[in-house]
């Protein structure tokens, strides 16, 4: 998390301030997130609704990296070939 928070703020200039998740242990970083003033939102247990909303941001999330994964590669394989 700690790495991400980085990368987003040199790369894009900005900073988080909300991170939404399930009740997972893996983001349990309290003192993390006040330090970098970051407000934790957890989804609550078993609500199917709430769950659902996180897993389609990560989805999206994830493709919209391979997107500008494959657009980065395919600009590299044009410009050696023009």
């Amino acid at each position: 998390m700690e790495n991400f928070v980085t990368f987003v703020q040199t790369q894009f200039k900005t900073t988080i301030k909300t991170i939404r998740s399930d009740n997972g242990s893996e983001f349990f970083m309290t003192n993390f997130f006040a330090n970098k003033e970051i407000v934790h939102q957890t989804s609550c247990v078993n609500t199917l609704q709430q769950n659902s909303i996180v897993e389609r941001k990560h989805s999206h999330i994830l493709n919209v990296a391979r997107t500008l994964m494959i657009q980065s590669i395919y600009q590299k394989f044009i410009g050696h070939i023009l």
